[in-house]
């Protein structure tokens, strides 16, 4: 069964979007998500006033590394005119192969600024914003936002629609409004809605946490693809088990405790590449955490790997949590074994 699906001439080859999450979808995180599947990542948003100020940390943000394929660079900001220069920048001077546009981040830092999800209560800003960046980039622009700004206000087929018009390759919506922020459950009705109104591909976000909800998605919101952002924190494989599932209708097996610290090891390794060992290694901390999420016995574990700040000393704690892990298992499984006879 092909899967693969196009953004204007940028071929996708399955159903599976990285949601872009800040802090977070940087090249390391993004390649990680591409080898156990990810049709498309997106790269955690950029302000269009970094951009335009040439801000150093904020043009390396906007690296892309070969492997990562296709690709799209996320940028946020309040004016029109800002907006377009920064959204000129990335169609000229970076890798990318798709520009996304943020209407959907609720921060109070990005909304008061006019930005993210501000934008969900005018429709027609919408229309000129999208409209002016895709008259003067060559890219093709996407357009990610929310189902609004609260229950009373909510305009998402309008507004997604708005986008269309504008020129918009694809459209991701998030099924949440802005005020619940990542609370509550996503509003997939809203979003079948606007599944139905839309011709460009549209993509389902909010709650798509297994591979069965990836399928009933698709199914039930009618929408082209799935956006995975939280699920896949400390746990890409569910990237690798979605699109298999979403194949052939198989799950896969689990990921073994040895594996997943391995994931976490080579995300380490390339977020050391990317950064120098003395910010990757505290930056990764928050990433360790998720990985070691729900693993018994690794309170511990986590609780050190706050405390250290090399890359072999964070290798060294994960190798002994491995080890000790598999001793306690041996040992529970013999108990288990000694009940049953």
């Amino acid at each position: 069964m092909d899967n693969s699906w196009k953004i204007r001439e940028i071929e996708i080859p399955n159903r599976v979007v990285v949601a872009p999450m800040a802090g977070v979808s940087n090249s390391a995180f993004r390649v990680v998500c591409k080898e156990f599947g990810a049709g498309l990542v997106v790269c955690e948003m950029i302000s269009d006033h970094g951009i335009i100020y040439r801000n150093k940390k904020t043009l390396r943000m906007m690296d892309v590394d070969p492997r990562e394929h296709p690709m799209s660079i996320q940028i946020f900001g309040g004016t029109e005119e800002t907006l377009l220069q920064a959204a000129q920048y990335v169609d000229q001077h970076t890798d990318a192969d798709i520009i996304d546009i943020n209407m959907g981040c609720p921060v109070p830092k990005v909304t008061k600024t006019d930005a993210g999800s501000k934008w969900l209560l005018d429709s027609n800003k919408i229309y000129q914003m999208v409209h002016a960046v895709v008259q003067n980039v060559s890219k093709p622009v996407t357009v990610k936002m929310r189902i609004g700004w609260d229950r009373k206000h909510i305009f998402a087929v309008e507004n997604a629609l708005a986008a269309q018009e504008a020129g918009a390759s694809m459209l991701a919506m998030h099924g949440r409004t802005r005020k619940q922020m990542y609370q509550g459950e996503a509003d997939w009705e809203t979003l079948h809605d606007v599944a139905q109104a839309l011709d460009i591909p549209f993509v389902a976000n909010g709650d798509i946490k297994t591979p069965e909800l990836a399928k009933k998605a698709l199914d039930e919101i009618g929408a082209t693809a799935v956006m995975v952002g939280r699920a896949a924190l400390g746990n890409p494989w569910i990237l690798k088990d979605m699109t298999h599932y979403l194949e052939t209708g198989e799950k896969l097996r689990p990921q073994t405790v040895e594996e997943k610290i391995a994931t976490a090891k080579h995300q380490l390794d390339g977020l050391v590449e990317l950064k120098g060992e003395r910010i990757a290694v505290p930056e990764f901390r928050q990433q360790a955490a998720y990985y070691l999420k729900g693993i018994p016995r690794s309170a511990r574990t986590r609780a050190k790997i706050n405390e250290v700040w090399t890359r072999q000393e964070v290798y060294d704690l994960l190798d002994n949590f491995v080890d000790d892990y598999e001793k306690w298992q041996s040992k529970r499984e013999a108990r288990r074994a000694a009940v049953n006879e």
